[in-house]
């Protein structure tokens, strides 16, 4: 990774380029919401599902390219690749923070 960002979101990336799953959950808030494909996975259960199925189906592994602050929103542009249609592409992820955990994060 080339930016710099807080330390849930490069513990998060770096895991997620691993496929480790519990690594993956571990930066979540208890209450954590994550938005993605039009769903919303409220709960640790409910975004360790989220994280099962979405890492089987497509592999992804991401390279941050860009990342800036708006607002209290944190916002990382990556270069995802991994089995879809349309592999590499660029995604937008859109996290909030509550302390050192990530509180919601929405991707687009």
């Amino acid at each position: 990774m080339s930016q710099i960002l807080p330390a849930p979101l490069a513990d998060y990336f770096a895991a997620a380029n691993r496929h480790d799953i519990d690594a993956m959950l571990a930066p979540f808030a208890p209450d954590a919401r994550v938005r993605d494909e039009g769903e919303t996975h409220t709960g640790p259960t409910a975004i360790r599902a989220w994280l099962e199925h979405t890492t089987a189906k497509y592999r992804v592994t991401v390279e941050v390219i860009d990342a800036k602050i708006e607002g209290d929103t944190e916002v990382v542009t990556g270069r995802v690749s991994g089995n879809f249609p349309g592999s590499p592409a660029n995604l937008t992820y859109r996290f909030t923070l509550g302390g050192d955990r990530i509180a919601s994060l929405s991707i687009g």
